[in-house]
């Protein structure tokens, strides 16, 4: 069910009387394309959906923070002066944000708030990324003299991640949250920061998540494993190749060179890294060109190296995958870390329907449960409510 501000604006009156306070959003994202590339130094190609948070924020004229969960019916109070901060996880993610503008040098004072959210869990859309943009956009407005920019408010919220919740987060989650435009794929290189808008008008075509609801309980660190794996890579090309710092600066060439120098399993994560740094940028130039069926084969190539080489994937999200291809859709990929979550789905408008339906019978037939399906709108960043 799609959030509205009425209903946070409801609970906030409810819980906090009074006149009522401003209010700001902030959305949650999806990757096109461009995954695992981020700590290898590549390009990721996000883009702000619709759904994210809503925060109704007043000034209470202390030094307090008192902020209620609407999704969670959880209240808590907490110091702005107290560097502990609150034990609460999600209050955390407010307090952290609340420590970082601060320490930009913004006079941030207390207020009350209320928020809610429908980036659904576990789907990987960061909706931990739209709640710390949502809060570092409204304390900025609120009581920011000379205005931050958008980027460093991306960097608040990642700084929160690292600081406050224990998470060692890439920038991507935050910057398109913060700097996400409607109707636009946002191009961001890892390494330089730098960042270019790409036109999303796919005319004939629809993007749609399905969520499999499923997240596997993994043993060990799968996450470090691939990195060191990368790494690992890297250094052993730049011992014959000194201008290679990570991979996104080999080629396939370079990796040959060194094939009988790591291992096996070292091979393919690198073999599937350095394809994805090029496909981000041939998805760019399909787009440019109008070619969306060259971007929903590069897809089909992603999901395939995530599945294979990097092995990220799981039987829901290869099941999820392989009907999409029986069913005609264009391109579709596991989308986000792996191990479970959504395949992200570029479809013809005349299968979508019907693409839909199958998917549903056939994931329940299998899995006993219904998938979530999510239709994608590309959406604007954070942003004031009027």
């Amino acid at each position: 069910m799609k959030l509205t501000v009425e209903d946070v604006s409801t609970r906030f009156i409810k819980h906090f009387g009074g006149e009522p306070g401003q209010l700001y959003a902030a959305p949650g994202r999806i990757n096109l394309i461009g995954e695992h590339t981020d700590y290898n130094n590549g390009f990721v190609f996000p883009g702000a959906v619709e759904q994210g948070m809503i925060a109704e924020v007043r000034p209470n004229g202390t030094r307090k923070v008192d902020a209620y969960s609407i999704d969670l019916k959880d209240r808590v109070q907490f110091s702005l002066d107290d560097e502990q901060g609150p034990k609460t996880t999600w209050a955390r993610y407010i307090f952290g944000v609340c420590r970082e503008m601060m320490a930009l040098g913004v006079p941030v004072e207390g207020f009350n708030t209320a928020f809610a959210g429908d980036v659904p869990l576990g789907a990987g859309m960061s909706s931990s990324a739209a709640l710390e943009s949502v809060y570092a956009f409204a304390l900025n407005d609120l009581f920011g003299e000379n205005k931050i920019e958008r980027m460093d408010l991306a960097k608040v919220g990642q700084r929160t991640e690292h600081k406050y919740i224990g998470v060692n987060c890439g920038i991507m989650d935050q910057a398109i949250s913060c700097l996400g435009k409607a109707g636009h794929l946002m191009r961001m290189d890892c390494r330089s920061g730098e960042i270019a808008y790409f036109p999303w008008n796919p005319e004939g075509y629809k993007l749609v998540l399905v969520n499999s609801c499923v997240k596997h309980e993994l043993v060990g660190s799968p996450y470090n494993e691939r990195r060191l794996s990368c790494e690992h890579v890297a250094e052993v090309i730049k011992n014959r190749h000194p201008e290679v710092e990570s991979l996104r600066d080999a080629n396939y060439e370079m990796l040959e060179e060194v094939k009988d120098g790591v291992s096996a399993e070292d091979y393919k994560r690198a073999h599937y890294v350095i394809g994805e740094v090029d496909r981000v940028l041939q998805v760019c130039d399909a787009l440019e060109a109008g070619d969306y069926e060259a971007v929903g084969q590069k897809m089909y190539e992603t999901h395939h190296g995530l599945s294979e080489e990097y092995e990220v994937s799981c039987e829901e999200l290869d099941f999820l995958n392989n009907i999409a291809k029986e069913e005609g859709v264009t391109g579709s990929r596991i989308m986000g870390g792996g191990f479970g979550g959504c395949t992200i789905n570029l479809i013809a408008d005349e299968l979508v329907d019907n693409f839909k339906k199958v998917v549903t019978e056939k994931f329940k037939a299998k899995y006993g449960k219904d998938p979530i399906i999510i239709d994608v709108v590309i959406g604007p960043g954070a942003r004031k409510l009027s």
